[in-house]
């Protein structure tokens, strides 16, 4: 039998409703429904009663054709770590606010089973960032990360001082809030917010963004995904905290480094049907395009 991992964000109280609705029809076309251990008596409560329960963490979306997430962006980076090792692509309903991971929106139920049902959705491959923490030479934590690394400042009252390294060449020393590692995908989350460019997804890159950098030389740097990104804590009273896409943190103590490279493995993202970077852009940020008469109506005027 064919099955979907279902995940949903508990905090939203639609989100178990419009799940048990989907894993319905499911259900009436022969597709079996898996759900995590600690969502299972939320989803029971609202009208899943046959899924199968599998336990959450890495590797829990082994033997599912996909993972289907009710939620927002947070939701479904939460998912990607479920799919990590399985190769499952996620596809998102957006139950969130801008939600730019996602690929539906509740009003789009019936295109999402449908799609799913006969197994027409497209799979775009994501890049990731593997990260490491090393202190006096050894290394004390390694991560992972599908939109950022970042390196913040652990105390609200002090600056971090860092010192900003390329490819085992060193950039500039900033003082700052912090420092944003992240991948095209993760250029319109954090990235974003602290004044990245943003990246077409298909693009091959990795981006650093310091935050409220106090340095002459403080601009976004967007380089290869082969180069290696290293991020030294110093000064004397410097100490700071890695997130990894805002969910899993690691303590810098003064002499840490970090290093940030290009995944060993993608993220695979569901698509319901081709669309345009751009159109994504525009919808997502209500961006305003009034005005636009397109690319024919132009050629039509320049041979006028």
């Amino acid at each position: 039998m064919r099955r979907i991992l279902l995940l949903v964000h508990e905090g939203r109280e639609e989100a178990p409703k419009v799940a048990a609705a989907f894993a319905a029809e499911l259900r009436s076309v022969g597709i079996g429904v898996c759900v995590i251990d600690t969502e299972a008596d939320a989803l029971r409560a609202a009208g899943i009663e046959d899924a199968q329960v599998v336990t959450g963490g890495p590797g829990a979306a082994a033997g599912c054709e996909l993972t289907v997430v009710f939620g927002g962006d947070g939701t479904i980076l939460r998912a990607a770590e479920l799919c990590r090792g399985t190769e499952t692509p996620v596809l998102g309903v957006n139950l969130g606010h801008v939600g730019f991971l996602a690929e539906a929106d509740v009003a789009d139920m019936q295109d999402v089973v449908r799609v799913v049902a006969d197994g027409s959705y497209t799979v775009e491959e994501r890049l990731t960032v593997d990260v490491s923490v090393t202190v006096a030479g050894e290394v004390v934590a390694t991560n992972w990360a599908l939109n950022e690394a970042t390196v913040e400042k652990a105390s609200r009252e002090r600056m971090l001082e860092i010192v900003v390294e390329i490819d085992d060449r060193p950039v500039s020393r900033w003082g700052c809030d912090g420092v944003v590692c992240a991948t095209p995908t993760g250029s319109t989350a954090y990235n974003f917010s602290a004044g990245g460019p943003i990246v077409w997804p298909e693009v091959s890159a990795l981006l650093m963004v310091p935050i409220s950098a106090h340095a002459l030389f403080a601009r976004p740097l967007v380089v290869s995904p082969d180069s290696t990104l290293a991020i030294e804590v110093v000064g004397e009273h410097s100490t700071g905290v890695l997130w990894c896409d805002g969910r899993r943190a690691a303590d810098l103590p003064l002499g840490s480094r970090v290093e940030v490279v290009k995944g060993r493995e993608t993220v695979r993202l569901a698509r319901l049907h081709p669309a345009s970077f751009a159109d994504r852009l525009v919808r997502k940020f209500d961006l305003p395009v009034a005005g636009w008469r397109g690319a024919a109506e132009r050629r039509w005027e320049d041979h006028a």
